[in-house]
């Protein structure tokens, strides 16, 4: 019967709502709403500037898309509606907001939308899988938004309520769940939220302490996303007292079978709090070779001057041994060998040769190459030129053909030869002789 009388009272008040939509003092919120919009977006377009920001999630790319634009809409619509109630009162027998009653869901329901969006897209850019969530995500939103214009949000909830079972010593119920599941999406935004626009602070330039920042950041993220479970569990009713029987078995299966997923985590917490290993060093790891393009909290990705990549596990970083080609100082050693004819004047030239590959602009000048003789080989004399240079990062062999090739001009202008192989073959001895 109560349930029967709930749905006449919810049946009036769309019959209530529709009449009240089709007065002219409807026209008059239409106008205020329109109002609202259009200083909502005139005030975001003088804040923001002409410059566009790039995934901004509080602008977006054309103001309306942005998570502020809704907010101050409904702030806006909050105000008119409370100054035309405030108007109305006293001369109007019954204040009919109607539109108001419509638009203001509607604008909450698209800030959360927007909100959600522009974050899994800040944090999952590539993302398939949270796209699919997000647009699940909104059609939910806007069911609750209907179900709360026409009154029958209160409704569905109460039926909800009554779908209840017992787990441990808690009673849970569908709509503790539900109330869960939307505790947690709304802390995994904040979380997800905070923590992108930490690293993107972050990376915003080459600063000496980022791999602290970075673990800072990890650390953050972390720690959010395990306040937001509790608070979903919490906000479903489950007893938080049983997490210490899963705390017990999550430490027995860490103990057998996570072994190695443990030791990564720490050792990625290690390498960026002892700062070893920074992002931009020159590393050779397992015999690749390649330069540290990110740091997280379970591997380490090492790019070759090829273009491949490798996913390195941090445990590995810790444990094997691991050089480091940039961690104190950048400058890295080179050499390159070349003969020259027996006869030829030393004294004259290797002075030639040093000036020439110091010349060379990748080869750094405050220590000048130096030029050896390194052997007397069968087909002439092995001359040994090593230099520095101070950003292997962009590549060693393209340094090392710059210096080749200035030695070829040196040689050609010195009018020096570089010998070739010489062999002598004797042939059978003859009969009788």
């Amino acid at each position: 019967m109560a349930q029967a009388v709930n749905q006449t009272l919810s049946a009036d008040d769309l019959i209530e709502l529709g009449q009240a939509l089709l007065k002219p003092t409807a026209l008059i919120e239409l106008a205020l709403i329109a109002a609202c919009l259009a200083g909502a977006w005139v005030l975001l377009r003088l804040v923001r500037g002409p410059e566009v920001k790039r995934d901004s999630i509080w602008f977006g790319r054309g103001v309306v898309d942005g998570v502020l634009f809704p907010l101050l809409a409904l702030l806006f619509a909050l105000l008119a509606r409370w100054g035309l109630a405030a108007q109305w009162r006293g001369h109007v027998p019954s204040v009919p907001i109607a539109v108001f009653k419509l638009v203001i869901p509607i604008l909450v329901s698209l800030a959360a939308i927007r909100l959600t969006g522009r974050v899994l897209r800040r944090a999952f850019p590539e993302s398939g899988l949270m796209r699919s969530f997000e647009r699940s995500l909104s059609w939910v939103a806007w069911a609750g938004v209907a179900l709360w214009i026409t009154g029958i949000l209160p409704l569905v909830l109460q039926e909800l309520d009554t779908i209840s079972w017992k787990m441990g010593a808690s009673q849970v119920s569908v709509r503790n769940i539900i109330e869960g599941a939307f505790t947690a999406v709304v802390v995994l935004m904040a979380a997800l939220w905070i923590s992108s626009a930490l690293e993107a602070r972050l990376t915003q330039g080459a600063t000496d302490n980022l791999g602290i920042r970075k673990m800072a950041a990890n650390a953050l993220r972390a720690l959010l996303l395990f306040v937001g479970l509790l608070f979903a569990l919490e906000a479903a009713g489950i007893d938080l007292t049983a997490l210490g029987v899963l705390g017990g078995a999550l430490g027995v299966g860490i103990g057998f079978g996570l072994q190695k997923l443990a030791a990564n985590y720490v050792s990625g917490f290690v390498i960026l709090a002892e700062r070893s290993m920074r992002i931009g060093d020159l590393v050779k790891v397992d015999g690749f070779e390649g330069r540290i393009t990110d740091i997280s909290t379970r591997y380490t990705v090492i790019r070759a001057l090829n273009g491949r990549e490798a996913i390195v596990p941090n445990e590995m970083m810790i444990t094997q041994r691991v050089e480091n080609s940039s961690l104190a100082d950048p400058h890295v050693l080179l050499t390159t060998t070349v003969q020259v004819a027996y006869g030829t004047d030393l004294d004259r030239l290797m002075p030639l040769l040093s000036a020439a590959v110091a010349a060379v602009p990748r080869v750094v000048t405050q220590t000048a190459p130096a030029v050896m003789l390194s052997a007397f080989a069968a087909d002439g004399l092995e001359l040994t030129i090593a230099f520095w240079i101070a950003d292997p990062q962009n590549g060693q062999g393209n340094a090392r053909s710059d210096v080749n090739l200035a030695i070829l001009r040196t040689l050609d202008a010195a009018g020096v030869a570089i010998p070739f192989p010489q062999r002598v073959i004797h042939g059978p001895a003859t009969l009788g002789a």
